[in-house]
């Protein structure tokens, strides 16, 4: 009995045993688990920020107005570490790239204008660069190899200006000189004091010189011109002078300048203004006049006009020049005139016919008949050599 006692105290010590030594490795860890840790935060010295960049923020427009101005707008992110910030624009006719430098704009922030001469049909191209502190350029928008482009529609005035001046082969300057003689006949004019009368020779000739240049847009052309005038008139102009002929009293002479400018109203109405200066036989004179052409500026018109100078005359003209094909120009001209100097009006019919010849060149001859009394008139007649390029 006290055999059975011993070993049920052995057996119980035992499973006391077992049980401590299995609670045991239940609480401690095996040697080849992981054990977790928390990385220490780094010293406030050690955290560096990131350089600071200059940029450059731009909104591009795709579309601008021909012949206006063009503002390039962009806002500049630290300024401070760049020399220039630069526009390169290039238009399609252009060699090279041109520079325009942002500046500071009084309504934004920065701004670069392209000037208006050079915003014009098809297209502009641009890109932004900046030149750093170093010297160093950078691409900021766009880049030379791919630009953006801005499209620029072509207004109604360009698309007449570039008809016409295709329809002229381009040749926008003409120097022209004209050569005339007019004679009304015979005139009576007074030779003394008493009264007598005796007939003059009422007649003069006309040199002039031209150029001209054509716009072709509002003011469709300005020209210059200078000529002489010599001939005889059948009233005096000037009180004898000793040892002077009765017949010399009647020279008259003018040489003069005119300035002309044409208008264009509609594309088939056009007006001319011109001023006139002159030095006469008895001084310096002023002068003007104007004229309304109707149809073709280069083609098919009618023209009407007015000429008036002090102590000279005037005249009014009306001109129908029909194009009879595109080398030959043919025209009916009616004027009536005083001039030179004289009291009475008279009546000058002509007919003149060009023949453009190829190269520039142009030849023009007129002639007809003029009169100031029904029982006495004369010939007129005269050429015009031109060359346009």
């Amino acid at each position: 009995m006290v055999s059975a006692h011993r070993a049920a105290r052995v057996a119980l010590a035992a499973l006391l045993l077992s049980a401590g030594a299995k609670a045991q490795s239940n609480e401690t860890p095996s040697a080849n688990a992981p054990v977790p840790t928390t990385a220490p935060a780094p010293a406030p010295d050690q955290q560096k920020p990131s350089p600071a960049e200059p940029r450059v923020h731009h909104a591009p427009a795709s579309v601008a107005p021909a012949h206006e101005a063009l503002a390039v707008r962009a806002d500049i992110e630290h300024p401070e570490l760049v020399a220039h910030v630069l526009l390169l624009f290039r238009t399609p006719d252009s060699s090279g790239w041109r520079e325009i430098e942002f500046q500071r704009a009084s309504d934004g922030p920065y701004v670069a204008i392209v000037p208006e001469g050079d915003v014009k049909w098809p297209s502009l191209s641009y890109v932004i660069e900046m030149e750093k502190t170093d010297g160093k350029r950078v691409a900021a928008f766009a880049s030379r190899a791919n630009p953006f482009t801005v499209q620029i529609p072509e207004d109604l005035m360009d698309v007449r200006e570039r008809a016409l001046d295709q329809r002229l082969g381009g040749r926008r300057s003409v120097f022209s000189t004209t050569g005339e003689y007019v004679s009304f006949g015979s005139s009576k004019a007074n030779v003394s004091t008493a009264g007598a009368q005796e007939s003059v020779n009422d007649r003069y000739y006309r040199i002039e010189a031209a150029y001209t240049y054509r716009p072709l847009r509002v003011v469709t052309e300005f020209s210059v011109r200078a000529g002489v005038v010599r001939g005889k008139a059948p009233v005096p102009l000037r009180d004898p002078i000793p040892g002077q002929s009765e017949s010399e009293r009647f020279d008259v002479g003018l040489n003069y300048g005119a300035p002309t400018v044409r208008f264009r109203l509609h594309d088939a109405v056009h007006l001319e203004g011109e001023l006139l200066t002159s030095v006469t036989e008895v001084g310096f004179s002023w002068g003007g006049g104007g004229a309304l052409l109707i149809g073709d500026p280069y083609g098919s018109k009618l023209t009407l006009g007015f000429e008036s100078i002090q102590t000279f005359g005037t005249r009014f003209w009306s001109r129908m020049d029909v194009r009879a094909n595109d080398r030959f120009v043919i025209a009916p001209i009616v004027e009536i005139t005083n001039m030179p100097s004289a009291e009475d009006y008279g009546v000058r019919l002509l007919g003149e016919a060009q023949l453009e010849v190829g190269s520039g060149f142009a030849v023009a001859a007129r002639g007809g008949y003029q009169a100031r009394l029904a029982t006495s008139g004369g010939p007129a007649f005269g050429a015009t050599l031109s060359y346009a390029f």
